[in-house]
């Protein structure tokens, strides 16, 4: 695993100084890190799932990662210019307001799919039917699950890895069926629904901080 540079460092010693039950985690946060910056280096996207509140999760990571977190990620000078070109009434408002974006899609939010796949063929596959429609080999796939037993995560986890994608796990700390489907699975050192819950927060905040420092530091 390469080193990260000093100015990713930054985001892991802050999260552990935070949080340092997270210690034992910490191989594993970054070499997931490392395979979703790879993933974004060649023009692939970031596919979440989770039920309830890791449902939750989903989306929060699609938004950081969507538009800024903590930078305003303003359009490189020629896109703005061909903005403005394109419009000039409209096209000033979009080089002005348009944020760089890490393209990124929670699989929980897309009511009429969904709702028409569970009635129609099998509601556990609802996830793996979307990782099968919008995935491509070199993608991520992130799986959230407190349990690391949940049938829908771990069928669209199936269907991501035939298709070539990599799959990422973030779970509770005991063994789960996901684990050996991941290529990586950070496991946080709790058993407790909502105990896991609170440290996944803090561990994909620090991810898309380092992504975000990564891909729109000046």
């Amino acid at each position: 695993m390469r080193e990260l540079e000093k100015r990713l460092i930054k985001h892991m010693d802050l999260l552990l100084t935070r949080y340092p039950a997270l210690e034992p985690a910490k191989d594993d946060i970054i070499a997931a890190y490392l395979l979703i910056e790879e993933c974004y280096e060649n023009g692939g996207k970031l596919l979440v799932a989770g039920n309830g509140g890791s449902a939750a999760d989903a989306e929060h990571i699609v938004g950081e990662l969507m538009k800024g977190f903590k930078m305003p990620r303003k359009p490189k000078a020629e896109f703005a210019e061909k903005l403005v070109a394109g419009n000039q009434e409209l096209g000033p408002l979009l080089a002005e307001k348009l944020q760089g974006a890490l393209p990124a899609i929670a699989l929980d939010g897309h009511l009429a799919l969904s709702t028409a796949y569970m009635n129609d063929c099998e509601p556990l596959l609802c996830f793996a039917q979307q990782v099968n429609g919008y995935g491509r080999a070199g993608d991520v796939f992130l799986g959230i699950s407190t349990s690391g037993n949940s049938k829908n995560i771990l069928y669209a986890a199936v269907t991501a890895r035939a298709k070539g994608i990599k799959v990422v796990g973030l779970t509770g700390m005991k063994a789960s069926k996901l684990d050996p489907m991941c290529d990586v699975c950070i496991k946080v050192a709790q058993t407790e629904t909502y105990m896991i819950q609170e440290l996944h927060l803090p561990i994909y905040h620090c991810l898309c901080l380092m992504l975000e420092d990564r891909f729109f530091a000046e």
